[in-house]
C-alpha cells in the first residue's frame, strides 16, 4: 500500500483554478490490490483538478494499454484503453453525504487519494469479454487454438444436421 501514497494530492496549498497532475501505472499499481483483474498495464494518467470555492472536479483521462487474456484463443494481448472519467469532491463540514456520485471532504482532510478512483475506472472500461480487435491475423494470437476451435465446431454442426431424431420435431409448427 505504500506505493499508493504517491497518488494522494494533497489539495489544501493549491491555488482556486486548474491544475495537472501526471502518472504513469504499472504494474506495482496494481500489486497494491489484492484482487485486481488486472496485472499488467502500461497507462498514462492525466489528472486535471479543478479546484473551487466549494468543490473539487476532477477531470480523469488514462489511455494505454492492458496486458489481457484472450477469451478465444487464450493467448495474452495488449488491450487498447481510452477513457476519460469524471469525479466530484464537495466541501462539507459532516463526513455524511446521501450521494453515492461525490466525494465528500471535510476540514480535517488535506488532501484527497485518487489510487481507487483510478483503479476502479480501469477495471470498468475492460471489456466483459476480451477478444482481440482482428482474431487470428495478429502476432499474439494462438493460431493453433484457433485451428482446433474452428474444427470442433464444423465438427458440431455435421453432428447436428445427420441426427434424424430431431427431424420429427422439426415438422412440428
Amino acid at each position: 500500500m505504500k506505493s499508493l501514497r504517491n497518488y494522494s494530492i494533497p489539495y489544501t496549498g493549491l491555488k482556486l483554478g486548474k491544475h495537472q497532475f501526471t502518472y504513469v501505472i504499472t504494474d506495482e499499481f496494481f500489486d497494491g490490490f489484492e484482487y485486481s483483474l488486472v496485472k499488467k498495464a502500461n497507462l498514462k494518467c492525466e489528472v486535471e483538478l479543478e479546484k473551487q470555492e466549494t468543490m473539487i472536479i476532477l477531470n480523469f483521462e488514462i489511455t494505454g494499454t492492458i496486458d489481457a487474456n484472450c477469451d478465444r484463443c487464450l493467448a495474452q494481448y495488449p488491450q487498447q484503453v481510452d477513457i476519460h472519467e469524471q469525479q466530484v469532491a464537495k466541501f462539507s463540514e459532516e463526513a455524511l453525504s446521501d450521494d453515492e456520485e461525490i466525494i465528500t471532504l471535510t476540514k480535517n482532510d488535506h488532501e484527497i487519494n485518487i489510487a481507487g478512483l483510478i483503479y476502479e475506472y480501469i477495471n470498468v472500461a475492460m471489456p466483459f469479454i476480451t477478444v482481440c480487435n482482428d482474431e487470428g491475423n495478429t502476432p499474439y494470437c494462438d493460431k493453433e487454438m484457433l485451428e482446433k476451435l474452428n474444427n470442433l465446431s464444423a465438427n458440431n454442426e455435421q453432428n447436428e444436421q445427420t441426427d434424424p431424431r430431431w427431424d420429427a420435431l422439426k415438422k412440428i409448427k
